[in-house]
């Protein structure tokens, strides 16, 4: 509590006094431009994430970044997201997953939550359509490859239950709004959208109009950090020295097969964590390389970088709408 207290006399010091007109600004009302639903995840800021002030994004935080389906419960997503749109005006609805989510750990082991933690077995619940899917697809996939694939199609699930809401069916239906899935990817600082079309995750910069973009998010090369030389040699000497592979993903890693035999790459990261491809691009499904690079290959900075991703999906939107409306917690 002390830190907490020695924070708000920060805040009000340093922040609060340089911002004074901003909040005579915001005294009288808000007007933010998004709405962000994200994990209640100490480790996950999406006002950090996104660079924003306050007032300009309305966020919605709750354990696996989980919306329930329109009357399902009568908790406080659905009023917020209801306030969102209809009463704030939004038209960008971000649901974010993150890298590592204890939600979606216990969402794999679920039964094993219903004594010790009965809430939160029960909230969880809602996201029986993720678990289902995953059950059935991706039995191939274990331990942290397994977490990824969950949380990479939860933010999907959510998607689907966001769309269940009437305020939300009707802005879709009229084109007035627009849904986002991202996921924060902790470990490098990177944040990756979902391309419908490609089925696959890329950079967030590919999906804007080409009218929207700044000549500063027209690369995909993500941005890198200095890493202090001891740091640098460890984290080297680390991941160079393990075979382990569950901590080396590539985005889009697929087979070429769906795509160009030229095997170009739709946005993917090489090695380096370098993106390889144009992201969205026209729309065009590109062949995506099959065959990632290898654990050890190093920044710039002589630091180890295995490349995480979030596997595109397996399952066609129409599919997963099926597994969705089957689902036993409907």
């Amino acid at each position: 509590m002390k830190e907490l207290i020695k924070g708000l006399r920060e805040f009000k010091k340093s922040f609060y006094c340089t911002h004074i007109d901003l909040y005579e600004e915001l005294a009288q009302g808000q007007h933010p431009m998004a709405l962000i639903v994200c994990c209640a995840d100490s480790r996950v800021g999406p006002e950090l994430l996104t660079n924003a002030e306050p007032g300009e994004i309305f966020v919605i935080r709750n354990a696996g970044n989980i919306i329930p389906p329109y009357g399902a419960t009568n908790g406080g997503e659905g009023a917020s997201i209801e306030y969102a749109v209809e009463a704030l005006g939004i038209r960008d609805i971000v649901i974010c997953g993150h890298s590592h989510c204890g939600a979606m750990k216990g969402l794999l082991k679920l039964n094993t939550l219903e004594e010790k933690m009965p809430l939160v077995y029960n909230w969880l619940k809602h996201a029986e359509a993720t678990r289902l899917l995953i059950k059935e697809n991706y039995t191939h996939l274990e331990g942290e490859e397994l977490l990824n694939a969950t949380i990479a199609e939860n933010v999907l699930t959510q998607i689907e239950n966001l769309k269940t809401y009437p305020s939300i069916h009707s802005k879709l239906y009229d084109g007035t709004l627009k849904i986002y899935a991202w996921i924060y990817d902790m470990d490098r600082g990177e944040v990756w959208a979902y391309d419908a079309e490609k089925h696959a995750y890329i950079p967030p910069h590919a999906q804007l109009p080409e009218d929207e973009l700044d000549p500063d998010l027209l690369t995909d090369a993500p941005i890198t950090c200095e890493i202090p030389a001891g740091s640098a040699a460890s984290a080297a000497s680390s991941k160079s020295s393990s075979t382990n592979t569950s901590n080396t993903w590539y985005v889009n890693s697929a087979s070429s097969s769906s795509g160009n035999s030229d095997g170009s790459s739709a946005g993917a990261l090489n090695g380096n964590g370098a993106s390889n491809g144009t992201g969205a691009g026209n729309g065009a499904s590109k062949g995506v390389t099959s065959a990632p690079p290898a654990a050890s290959e190093t920044s710039s900075s002589g630091a180890s970088r295995g490349a995480h991703w979030f596997p595109r999906t397996r399952l066609s939107p129409e599919q997963q709408d099926r597994i969705y409306r089957g689902s036993g917690s409907r």
